[in-house]
């Protein structure tokens, strides 16, 4: 229930910030884990460590609980997680379980 979750917020993040017609690609990382990447329009570098924290958002009229949410659940299960320029320009948002 909770991967679900995390894939729920993630999917609907890339929605909230790129619109409806976003493409969403979800791969394994040879290091082991997981990706999920967008061609939005990403996150600036300097920005990404401060989605994660409850009330931030890049995108007007959302709660910024979503990132958040993915956090702590990325926390509650000792993973790590990393947000960085997808190939297409988007986010990439690498889980490492």
């Amino acid at each position: 229930d909770r991967l679900r979750q995390l894939l729920d917020n993630l999917f609907d993040n890339a929605v909230a910030h790129a619109g409806p017609d976003v493409t969403i690609t979800v791969g394994d990382l040879p290091d082991g884990g997981f990706y999920v990447a967008d061609d939005g329009p990403g996150v600036p570098a300097d920005e990404r460590e401060s989605v994660f924290e409850f009330g931030q958002s890049l995108a007007p009229g959302t709660t910024g609980f979503g990132l958040a949410i993915v956090g702590r659940i990325v926390e509650s299960h000792g993973w790590s997680i990393r947000l960085v320029d997808s190939d297409d320009g988007g986010a990439r948002f690498e889980i490492r379980c």
